[in-house]
């Protein structure tokens, strides 16, 4: 199979590139081929490997504006396994100039076209806004994860993320089901963190949409991404890097239950 995972949050500081990078190489170390499609200017996915940002000969951007063949933008990381599509600055026009093309909604779909065949796993990291970009992502995916932190705001961001999702479904006729939700910033210790998760458990009751892995708030996965690694590159026994694993993991059992 072949998916194609937006992993999207309007919020920002939620764990949505963490999750990202940390997912995808678990994913890639269990035998899977995994490509990261750096959607954010700010390229936090892309400097999350090691690669310098300022030194790349091609991004997504030139994918995107049709000036190249996205194989092209698709360089390996470190990882046997995972491939990444980099972003840098030169993304942030993008949303400006893609919205004066016709069908510019698609143009992230036909653009990711040729490289979706050779990957088990594609995932989109996201700007954490609701413009073009992100629309473009959602009719290229195939589900949408939504990673949330454990705080007082999280399920009302939740609901409104998931009325806009509908939104774009409706309007432009491409259905984006979601994978799932994920709690992330979770810190077992404070009454809130525990709050938030028995409301969103309460809020998902009827449905399959909550995962039962919860992502720690962890110093080694926040320490990572400065020494340009994935957190199980980084610290392979932290509690950070156990949780991605088991996301991972149920992943790959949800995938393989459908």
């Amino acid at each position: 199979m072949n998916e194609v995972i937006a992993v999207m949050n309007q919020k920002g500081g939620c764990g949505k590139t963490t999750t990202v990078v940390n997912t995808a190489t678990s994913l890639a170390v269990m035998g899977k081929s995994v490509l990261v499609v750096d959607m954010d200017p700010q390229a936090n996915a892309t400097t999350s490997f090691g690669i310098d940002k300022n030194e790349l000969e091609y991004t997504i951007y030139d994918a995107i504006v049709g000036n190249i063949n996205v194989k092209k933008a698709t360089i390996p990381t470190f990882i046997k396994n995972l491939f990444i599509i980099p972003s840098n600055m030169s993304l942030s026009g993008a949303g400006v100039e893609l919205s004066n093309k016709e069908n510019y909604h698609i143009i992230l779909k036909e653009t990711l076209k040729d490289v979706v065949p050779l990957f088990d796993y594609i995932f989109i990291d996201l700007p954490p806004s609701l413009g073009v970009l992100t629309v473009n992502a959602l009719i290229a995916s195939d589900s949408v994860l939504i990673p949330i932190q454990a705080e007082y705001y999280a399920l009302e961001g939740v609901a409104d993320l998931i009325n806009t999702i509908k939104l774009v479904e409706k309007r432009l006729r491409s259905p984006t089901p979601i994978k799932g939700i994920l709690l992330t910033l979770y810190d077992r210790r404070t009454r809130l963190s525990r709050d938030v998760h028995k409301e969103l458990k309460s809020y998902f009751s009827d449905t399959n949409l909550l995962f039962k892995t919860i992502i720690p708030r962890n110093i080694r996965l926040a320490e990572a991404p400065s020494f340009g690694k994935p957190c199980l590159i980084y610290d392979s026994g932290s509690t950070g890097t156990k949780a991605y694993l088991n996301l991972a993991e149920e992943i790959l059992k949800r995938d393989e239950g459908d």
